[in-house]
């Protein structure tokens, strides 16, 4: 396997730009959901599994969903749900990839992933809190790399932002002054360079989930997911002010776009160089 010393950022191109229609964003953002109901989102992070449908409650609920999408919300009941995932195109028959029951609160909004390889698939399910204060944006980051080792995401040359991310972990949010900022990714414990982000443009009223992707360290990709942000109540206390949680992981975005209240998942490839 070749080093992390010998990883060069570079930005190689923008994939696709992958819309399911238009979303109501933001944990705890009541005036958009059903009080009685949850929103749940899917993103398809197995590198190594074929386009699925999933089938909520033997239902039907999102169909050819394939590597790196991200669909819409769906909303549902809050209580337990059966969730299954099949091959996309056989309707739900024999038996399914993976099944797993989702428990889902009253008012809330999650992202399900599922994860790692096809051989050891997993759904995972982490809450989505777009609530920000006003003028403010808000960013974490998740390691759904498998083969990736874990790693620490800060200022370049400066302090850690979160530490010991690894796979399978989703960080806390950090709140941020809106600004362009030099970020790095470091092999977690060192002072080693992995990725150069400098320039890392973090906008206003903005929700943004980065997404560390791929089977290993040579087929590493980042999806940035963003979200318009919902202003937080003045009388609220902000949480998620920074640390990784329980969860935790790689790194962060670059350019992305949202329009319409439509989530735009972005996806940049990262090139190996090897001296």
């Amino acid at each position: 396997m070749i080093g992390l010393k010998n990883f060069k950022w570079l930005v190689a191109s923008l994939v696709f730009i992958l819309t399911f229609g238009t979303i109501a964003t933001g944990a705890f953002a009541h005036d958009h959901v059903d009080g009685e109901n949850a929103m749940v989102r899917v993103f398809h992070a197995s590198p190594d599994a074929p386009a699925v449908d999933v089938y909520v409650n033997g239902e039907a609920a999102v169909e050819g969903a394939a590597f790196k999408d991200i669909t819409d919300y769906l909303e549902l009941p809050a209580g337990d749900h059966d969730v299954a995932i099949f091959p996309a195109g056989e309707g739900g028959e024999g038996d399914p990839v993976i099944e797993q029951t989702l428990t889902v609160e009253a008012g809330m909004f999650y992202t399900v992933a599922a994860t790692n390889t096809l051989e050891n698939l997993t759904l995972e399910a982490f809450g989505d809190d777009n609530m920000v204060g006003e003028g403010m944006t808000k960013v974490r980051v998740g390691h759904v790399n498998p083969g990736a080792p874990a790693v620490d995401v800060g200022l370049v040359g400066g302090d850690s932002l979160f530490e010991g991310a690894e796979f399978f972990a989703v960080t806390d949010y950090l709140e941020l002054d809106p600004a362009t900022y030099d970020l790095e990714i470091r092999a977690a414990g060192t002072t080693d360079q992995v990725l150069d982000l400098s320039g890392t443009a973090l906008e206003a009223n903005m929700v943004y989930s980065v997404y560390a992707v791929g089977a290993d360290v040579d087929s590493l990709e980042v999806v940035v997911v963003a979200d318009e942000a919902h202003a937080m109540p003045s009388d609220m206390p902000q949480t998620g002010m920074g640390g990784a949680s329980a969860q935790s992981n790689s790194t962060l975005p670059l350019l992305l776009v949202l329009a319409g209240g439509v989530v735009a998942a972005v996806i940049f490839r990262k090139k190996l160089v090897t001296q």
